[in-house]
């Protein structure tokens, strides 16, 4: 019996077993898709949405490679990729993951990266959004602000390490067939040139433009729905049929020899599958050290979770960049994190005043940790986002069927 026929039964038990479990609980199965939908269409959907979109509409007007080519100087020395590159990994840090992947298989597409290189950019540009290590994390769950401050810091200095490791990823000669691979001088007659030829290869009205980016950036946040409630329900049904506690029992022998609590090991499995969760579950652990519990979570939360993984996985597959050399940024990107909220722990709990304490110190971070701003933020998103969703995915129904429209009565 081949490998491919071992591989189709492996699934076919997989998927038949999960069936199985979701007939045997379909109340937890139900409240778990609740759970997942609520988190998609409060917070997810309105946050990247307008990220997309403008992302969508900068590439299409050239400014994207205008960008490029004045970034070119710095992207392509540190991280061996080109300028454009810098676009997508701020992009990437404002509006959190999928994003990163989303674009970056959009420059690919656009023949302005090769294979290797959007390999490599994929590894480093796909992170959290402030909002949700803020929002979600540090003041939702721990109900601490100033925790936002280590997390956020260890998350993307990670994935600035993971940026400088994935450069030795590929050889010197796979780069760009659009971009020098050599370090240009910057220019701002280039980077007008550049702007104007992406534009007129585009060459499409301001309307279609923008319908098309509402289109696509809608699409795919339909898919990051599906992904959301259905890892959702796989952990709720993994914690029913106790796979979750063999594995926690397996964890917990790792975190012992790095000397952390035990107790985070049950928390660290569910925050591999769904961040939100772990997140939840790890704040609500009693009696262990918060540097462990900030530890367990930063590593998690770079990871990203099988769910953002899997999301990343299906919009890669529209390209040929592959899915494993992004899997194993993301295990470098959870070391790097998890180790450097080690190191900061200390002096910035000294700075702040103590992580356990009121939120007050240092006027520089104030406006980050401000009393009160990030609650007010989420009770926004959670009052507002589900009328937004649903307003947009009229506006998105209305478009589809005007394009379907079009294609079936044109001549």
């Amino acid at each position: 019996m081949n490998r491919s026929v071992l591989k189709t039964i492996f699934f076919a038990i997989i998927i038949s077993l999960l069936t199985l479990s979701l007939i045997l609980n379909p109340k937890a199965s139900f409240e778990a898709s609740v759970r997942g939908l609520n988190m998609w269409w409060e917070i997810v959907f309105p946050s990247l949405l307008p990220f997309m979109i403008i992302s969508e509409l900068l590439i299409g007007f050239g400014v994207v490679a205008f960008i490029g080519v004045w970034l070119e100087p710095f992207m392509r020395p540190l991280f061996r990729v080109p300028g454009v590159g810098g676009f997508v990994w701020a992009m990437g840090m404002a509006s959190g993951y999928p994003s990163g992947a989303k674009l970056t298989v959009r420059l690919r597409q656009e023949g302005q990266i090769s294979r290797i290189e959007g390999e490599r950019l994929v590894s480093f540009t796909n992170s959290s959004n402030p909002l949700f290590i803020f929002g979600a994390i540090a003041v939702g769950f721990f109900h601490n602000p100033k925790l936002g401050i280590i997390l956020a810091a260890a998350h993307y200095l990670g994935n600035f390490c993971v940026g400088l490791v994935m450069r030795f990823h590929g050889d010197h000669s796979q780069s760009s067939s659009a971009v020098s691979s050599k370090p240009t001088r910057l220019s701002l007659t280039r980077a007008i040139r550049e702007m104007h030829k992406t534009r007129m290869k585009h060459n499409k009205p301001l309307g279609k433009l923008l319908g098309d980016a509402v289109l696509s950036s809608i699409q795919t946040l339909l898919m990051v729905g599906g992904f959301l409630i259905l890892f959702s329900v796989l952990n709720s049904m993994l914690s029913l049929v106790s796979i979750t506690a063999v594995l926690a029992a397996i964890i917990s022998i790792v975190l012992g020899i790095l000397d952390i609590s035990k107790d985070l090991s049950y928390p660290l499995i569910s925050g591999l599958f769904e961040i939100t969760l772990g997140g939840k579950l790890t704040s609500e652990i009693k009696n262990v050290p918060l540097v462990d519990q900030i530890i367990v979570t930063s590593f998690f939360l770079a990871f990203s979770g099988f769910s953002v993984q899997a999301q990343v996985a299906s919009i890669l597959a529209e390209t040929d960049i592959r899915f494993k050399p992004f899997f194993i940024a993301r295990i470098l990107h959870g070391t790097f994190a998890a180790f450097i909220a080690f190191l900061l722990w200390n002096p910035l709990n000294k700075q702040l005043g103590g992580f356990e304490g009121a939120t007050n110190d240092l006027p520089v971070f104030a406006p980050i940790i401000r009393e009160g701003l990030w609650e007010n933020i989420i009770s926004a998103f959670q009052l507002y986002g589900p009328l937004f969703t649903i307003f947009m995915l009229w506006i998105y129904v209305i478009l589809l069927f005007n394009k379907t429209r079009r294609k079936t009565f044109a001549p």
